[in-house]
């Protein structure tokens, strides 16, 4: 009897523990999902590839997001050391996150005016696509700090990049037809419900390193 208890009690335990593995993978990638921001960058996609051949077109956007792809996963190994190296403490990083990823939010609600910039002559390559609009700043400080949060899961934050990059590269390919269909009124819309969702995530950041800064309750 004691041991089928035993045994019973070790099946709960393992299934509580994938629970809240399944939990903390959907929640990392939706995180990086929204501050890699697919569906705003699509204009801008759109307008740097508008002198490429179609067919061309999806090669390039793949062979960047590859290269965004080996850069944000090289912040994934790296990121733990990074830390250590500038000595920066994990309640710092979470607060300092939580703000970066507050200020992105604000940015995808209230988007400021369009400034036209002088595009480059010929093919795009690593900037601007690559760095910094798919593995842009942001998007490394939150690796770093999930890095942080689960330095023994480093499997965890690799599947929730693969995940927000399977589907942002998704969005970005069928980006014409998203805009033609979408239009700039839909995109915006969608845009601004990313945002207040990546606001509350912000918080919930911001909240933790101030809890675990001043040693608080739950």
């Amino acid at each position: 009897m004691r041991r089928n208890k035993h045994q019973k009690l070790l099946l709960i335990k393992q299934y509580a523990r994938k629970i809240h593995g399944i939990m903390n993978l959907y929640t990392m990638a939706i995180t990086l999902f929204l501050v890699m921001n697919a569906l705003g960058n699509v204009p801008v996609f759109i307008s740097s590839l508008q002198h490429i051949k179609p067919k061309r077109r999806a090669w390039v956007i793949i062979r960047e997001a590859l290269f965004a792809f080996a850069i944000l996963a090289t912040f994934v190994f790296a990121g733990h050391a990074i830390m250590k190296g500038l000595q920066i403490i994990p309640s710092a990083l979470s607060i300092s996150g939580g703000i970066i990823l507050f200020i992105i939010a604000l940015r995808l609600i209230f988007p400021a005016a369009n400034v036209k910039e002088e595009k480059p002559e010929g093919e795009p390559f690593l900037v601007p696509l690559a760095i910094p609009l798919f593995a842009g700043p942001a998007t490394m400080a939150t690796i770093i700090l999930m890095t942080n949060q689960a330095p023994d899961e480093t499997w965890l934050v690799v599947s929730a990049l693969s995940i927000a990059w399977f589907a942002s590269v998704a969005i970005l390919l069928a980006g014409s037809i998203l805009s033609k269909y979408l239009g700039k009124r839909g995109i915006i819309a969608i845009e601004r419900l990313m945002g207040m969702i990546l606001m509350t995530i912000s918080i919930q950041m911001l909240l933790g390193g101030i809890q675990q800064y001043f040693h608080l309750a739950h």
